[in-house]
């Protein structure tokens, strides 16, 4: 376990931003402690810094994992967000888009969203930025990248993809075996 280098933080961060945007300070400064992100094994941890220090004395290959993974690291070094990420990213997010009950389960199964399930968007969202999907209910589901701007998707056909998918909670029973 280690901290980021300058170029992994930068990495991180430029992803980090593409969905929360300057509400990753406020993923850092929390009032109930200071939280710091770590590596370990290719992996991003987000964990309270008492917590990372007595963690400290625990060897590398014991240690399995600490706090909340982010994502992970490619071999190329590109930044994927894992789903577990998700609560963290729904509280921050920018850019947010519900989807009608017909629409989880079609979601959930690891599909784009369409125009036709969606019941609301954030009205200034651009084309190609991070967005969470929710629920009616506000319960987040996963996360995606506009396909389409917010002016720009009003024009379009039912069928046309709104949100391309990334990752969604049905990864937790899809990948249970590799997601950690």
């Amino acid at each position: 376990m280690r901290p980021l280098t300058e170029e992994e933080t930068k990495i991180f961060f430029t992803k980090l931003s593409n969905y929360i945007g300057k509400n990753i300070a406020l993923l850092i400064d929390r009032p109930d402690g200071l939280y710091c992100f770590r590596l370990h094994k290719d992996r991003v941890y987000y964990v309270r810094e008492d917590i990372m220090k007595v963690a400290i004395s625990i060897g590398k290959k014991n240690l399995i994992s600490l706090g909340i993974c982010f994502g992970k690291f490619t071999k190329t070094l590109k930044f994927r967000l894992h789903v577990t990420s998700l609560p963290y990213l729904a509280q921050y997010a920018k850019y947010k888009v519900w989807l009608k009950s017909n629409g989880v389960m079609t979601f959930l199964y690891g599909n784009h969203v369409l125009k036709a399930h969606v019941g609301k968007m954030s009205e200034d969202a651009p084309e190609h930025k991070g967005i969470v999907v929710m629920s009616l209910d506000d319960v987040p589901l996963g996360f995606g990248a506009t396909a389409k701007s917010t002016p720009e998707t009003r024009k379009m056909d039912p069928t046309g993809i709104v949100v391309y998918h990334q990752s969604d909670a049905g990864e937790y029973l899809r990948d249970e075996d590799t997601l950690f």
